[in-house]
C-alpha cells in the first residue's frame, strides 16, 4: 500500500513509501482510507515540536474510510461500514482517569498518527472500540475535519462554559466549525485572525460572526469566554485583557509557544486559564450527533495523498481557508 511516512523525528517532511497492508489483530479493524484531514498537530509532529513520536510513523488522525477486515472479537461493526478514526486510539480503561470519564488523560493512552500509524495511507488499522460510524449527511472529504477540528473544538467549546460572547483566536479548521455551533445556540462570536488576513475575516463574517479583525485589535465588547486555536502563547495575555470578570480562556492546541508574563490584575476577578487535552469517546459520540443537526458545513481544500507535503506547507503558511483534506481513494 502507499503511505506518506515521517522517517526521522523533526525531519520537516514526509517520505512516500510502499508498506505491507496492516493486519487486524484481536479487537482491531483494518480500514481502507478514503480521506484524511490534515491537522496542525501533524505539522507539530513533522517539525519535531511533539516529543517521543513512534518513528517511523504514518501521520493522520482525521480518518474516514470503510471497514475492510475484522479481527477476532469485534462486534458492532461489519465489513463495508463507513467509519471515522480520531486522535484517541487507545486508553487503558482501568486507571483513575479512565474510571472517572477522563480517558483523555490516561497515562497509557495512544494516539492515531503519533504513537499509532494513522491515515496518510491507503489502509490503516485501529482498535475497534475507538472507531465511530460517520453521519450520512457528509461525503468523505467533508466528514474528515469533524474528527479532530470538530472534536477538539467541541471539547474546548464545552470547557469554555456558557458565556454569551465568545472570542475565537485563530480562524481555521476548528474555529469555522465551532462558530456554527455557537451561532446555532444564539451566542455572539468574535473572530481574531492573523493581521492582514482579510480572507479569514470575511469567511468568519459569512459564518455569522458579529465581528472579525486582527488579533491585535480589541473587540467592541468584553468577552465572556475565549478559545485559542492558534499555537501562539502571546495570545493568552491578549485574550485575558479582553475578558470580562469570571471569564475563561481555553488553550485548545497540543502545542503552543511560551506564554509571556502578564500582570496579575489581568487574571484577577476570577478569570480562568485552562488547557484542553485530547478527547474522549463521549466527545465523539456527542459531536457526531450534533453536527448534522446544526447543520455544520465544513469548508475543505483537497489534496491527493502524494501531495501531503504541499498540504502541510499550505497549512503552515496560512494558505488554507477552512480545513485541508487528503483524498486517498474513491
Amino acid at each position: 500500500m502507499r503511505a506518506m511516512v515521517l522517517t526521522r523525528a523533526g525531519a520537516g517532511r514526509l517520505e512516500a513509501c510502499e508498506r505491507e497492508p496492516p493486519i487486524a489483530r484481536r479487537g482491531e479493524v483494518v480500514v481502507r482510507v478514503r480521506a484524511c484531514g490534515v491537522c496542525r498537530t501533524d505539522l507539530h509532529l513533522v517539525h519535531g515540536e511533539l516529543s517521543d513520536p513512534k518513528i517511523p510513523v504514518i501521520p493522520g488522525h482525521e480518518i474516514v474510510g470503510v471497514v475492510d477486515r475484522l479481527g477476532d472479537g469485534v462486534s458492532g461493526l461489519s465489513v463495508g461500514d463507513r467509519v471515522g478514526i480520531p486522535w484517541l486510539g487507545y486508553s487503558c480503561g482501568d486507571c483513575a482517569y479512565c474510571r472517572s470519564g477522563r480517558e483523555n488523560l490516561c497515562r497509557l493512552a495512544r494516539f492515531t498518527g503519533y504513537t499509532i500509524d494513522g491515515g496518510y495511507a491507503d489502509c490503516t488499522v485501529a482498535d475497534a472500540r475507538y472507531v465511530f460510524r460517520m453521519p450520512e449527511d457528509y461525503d468523505d472529504g467533508h466528514a474528515a475535519p469533524l474528527l479532530c477540528a470538530g472534536l477538539i473544538g467541541y471539547r474546548a467549546y464545552r470547557m469554555a462554559g456558557d458565556g454569551s460572547r465568545l472570542g475565537l483566536y485563530g480562524f481555521g479548521a476548528a474555529a469555522h466549525l465551532i462558530t456554527q455551533v455557537a451561532v446555532h445556540e444564539g451566542r455572539e462570536v468574535y473572530a481574531f485572525t492573523s493581521p492582514g488576513d482579510t480572507a479569514a475575516q470575511r469567511f468568519a463574517r459569512d459564518l455569522g460572526c458579529v465581528w472579525a479583525a486582527a488579533s491585535t485589535e480589541p473587540p467592541p465588547e468584553p468577552l465572556d469566554v475565549a478559545i485559542i486555536f492558534a499555537p501562539a502563547g502571546s495570545l493568552v495575555p491578549a485574550a485575558l485583557e479582553h475578558l470580562a470578570p469570571g471569564g475563561v480562556v481555553v488553550c485548545a492546541g497540543i502545542h503552543m509557544s511560551d506564554i509571556p508574563s502578564f500582570p496579575y490584575r489581568d487574571l484577577w476577578e476570577e478569570r480562568v486559564v485552562r488547557s484542553v487535552a485530547n478527547l474522549t469517546r463521549r466527545d465523539a459520540r456527542e459531536f457526531l450527533a450534533v453536527a448534522p443537526k446544526v447543520p455544520i458545513r465544513t469548508r475543505v481544500q483537497t489534496y491527493d495523498l502524494a501531495d501531503a507535503n504541499r498540504a502541510l506547507a499550505d497549512l503552515r503558511e496560512g494558505r488554507v481557508n477552512g480545513a485541508a483534506v487528503l483524498t486517498v481513494s474513491a
